[in-house]
């Protein structure tokens, strides 16, 4: 079985046949399914699409059961908390549908937390953080794109003067680098690359 694309999140069955593991879709299981979106829906009431996954959430005055259904409570009704709550040891808490969530200074509100600003995110070196509400993921750093290259996918330098998305004057010549590229005026021209005379 050899997918010549790769299978990123999931595995090859066949000739360019991809199996997803759950929660991914595409033909090289690249991107992530939307279960909030499915029929019938996965939550009782609100749903959050995560990376790979989902989280449920209940509404206001409804607590979120270990089974995923909202039961009625009017203890949470009174706390009166964004996404629902729940009930340790007598003690009424609000809730908040993902980790990358955190309760507001008025504990019934949910924040986002910044993973990138953080420090908390993990992205490889040559990729960047980017925040999402509730989350965050990896892309390619600037100068980089991702590709499929022997069995896995990485972000590989864009050679800028090969795909002529360098902005170097006509009468310079342009040198790739790591993540960018430079401009050097031709010979019996000066300047910076980009101004030559």
């Amino acid at each position: 079985a050899i997918c010549g694309h790769g299978c990123k999140y999931g595995e090859c069955m066949g000739p360019n046949k991809c199996k997803c593991f759950p929660g991914f879709t595409g033909k090289t299981c690249n991107q992530d399914l939307n279960e909030c979106g499915l029929k019938p829906r996965p939550c009782e009431h609100r749903c959050m699409n995560t990376h790979g996954s989902y989280k449920c959430y209940c509404l206001n005055g409804y607590m979120l059961m270990p089974d995923g259904t909202c039961a009625s409570s009017r203890t949470c009704a009174v706390v009166n908390c964004q996404y629902g709550c729940e009930e340790v040891k007598g003690e009424v808490q609000c809730l908040c549908p993902s980790g990358g969530l955190q309760l507001g200074p008025n504990r019934r509100t949910c924040i986002d937390i910044d993973e990138c600003s953080a420090g908390k995110a993990v992205c490889s070196y040559n990729r960047r953080c980017i925040n999402t509400f509730g989350s965050y993921y990896c892309k390619c750093q600037l100068g980089y794109e991702l590709k499929y290259v022997s069995g896995r996918y990485d972000c590989v330098d864009i050679n800028e003067c090969v795909t002529n998305t360098h902005r170097c004057n006509l009468h310079a010549e342009c040198l790739n680098t790591e993540g960018s590229f430079k401009c050097k005026c031709k010979q019996g021209y000066r300047g910076s690359g980009f101004d030559c005379a």
